[in-house]
């Protein structure tokens, strides 16, 4: 009898469906703000450990110089075949602050060749992020894919004009790094740079939002100690930290810990009760409790914020 039992568990535990990571589509802002190239590093560690499946990477700033640099994380980070689309005609954001992507992505090497060579891709002809979100949502099953928006909503905005229905069929959860809960918080970056896509993509997206404000970010800062410290050789998200302000300086992590609650979840973080989300007419963030309301907010405690630090800086670093 013993036998029978111990044969019929293996059979059981043989026969268990595997679980896929969840699928992942990561928009942002790279070159801005050197958190993106912290958030971009952790999504290919994600990758590497089967947590997640990136189906696409997006941007939302301008130019090719950001084009260029996510296809040279890409493929340092050993992912050089994920989707990448660009943005035509996006907010304008090139003179508010030092654009590391193009520092990184001209760094040159002794003889002259690129530092950091990317995979050949033709840039120009690269996609419009918010077609290509709608291509390879087609090809998903309902209800499994994660929005990752760690830049401005413009993306995000497009896509809803372009099939609200298609979203509202594939998509399982948006988180974006976004907005300022405090009392008299003011109008954050990501929002402010583009209302418009901010209030369209809070009132209209079909589906539960996760916003992971300013507030938040500040709290968990990335160590310059870990930039001059930890990363003996040559690579890019060292050289991007270290192109994007005078060294040394911690920064805080917007984005990393966007990424975090979406692939991991909501127990490092402290997650607001269900409610409504708005955008005023000068960016500000407004939210109205409702048991019925798709959106929430994250906090953290400063418990939780140096566990993220720390959670960050071992995604991040070799040893």
């Amino acid at each position: 009898m013993k036998k029978f039992v111990y044969l019929l568990a293996a059979v059981l535990v043989g026969c268990t469906p595997k679980v896929s990571p969840p699928a992942v589509i990561f928009d942002t802002d790279l070159g801005n703000d050197v958190d993106d190239a912290i958030a971009l590093v952790m999504l290919h560690r994600y990758a590497d450990e089967g947590k997640v499946q990136i189906l696409a990477e997006g941007l939302s700033k301008d130019g090719m110089a950001p084009a260029m640099c996510m296809d040279i994380f890409n493929k340092w980070y050993g992912h050089p075949s994920i989707p990448i689309g660009i943005i035509a005609n996006g907010p304008d954001c090139e003179t508010d602050a030092v654009n590391y992507a193009r520092a990184v992505a001209e760094m040159a090497a002794p003889d002259g060749d690129p530092l950091f060579p990317g995979t050949g891709l033709d840039y120009a002809a690269l996609p419009e992020a918010h077609l290509l979100y709608r291509d390879i949502l087609k090809q998903q099953p309902d209800h499994s894919v994660i929005f990752v928006t760690v830049g401005f909503s413009t993306n995000l905005a497009r896509l809803l004009e372009t099939d609200r229905d298609l979203v509202a069929r594939k998509t399982k959860l948006l988180v974006l790094m976004a907005g300022n809960f405090q009392e008299d918080g003011g109008a954050e970056y990501n929002v402010r740079k583009d209302i418009a896509s901010a209030q369209a993509v809070a009132a209209l997206w079909p589906g539960e939002i996760v916003y992971s404000p300013y507030e938040l970010g500040v709290q968990v800062n990335y160590p310059a100690t870990v930039i001059e410290e930890r990363f003996p050789d040559v690579e890019p998200l060292p050289e991007a930290y270290k192109a994007y302000l005078p060294m040394p300086y911690d920064r805080p992590c917007w984005d990393p810990t966007a990424l975090i609650y979406a692939v991991e979840g909501g127990d490092g973080f402290t997650v607001s009760d269900p409610g409504t989300i708005g955008v005023t007419e000068e960016g500000v963030t407004t939210f109205a409790p409702s048991p019925e309301g798709l959106h929430r907010y994250l906090s953290v405690t400063p418990e939780q914020a140096k566990a993220l630090v720390e959670r960050i800086v071992k995604m991040t670093t070799k040893d």
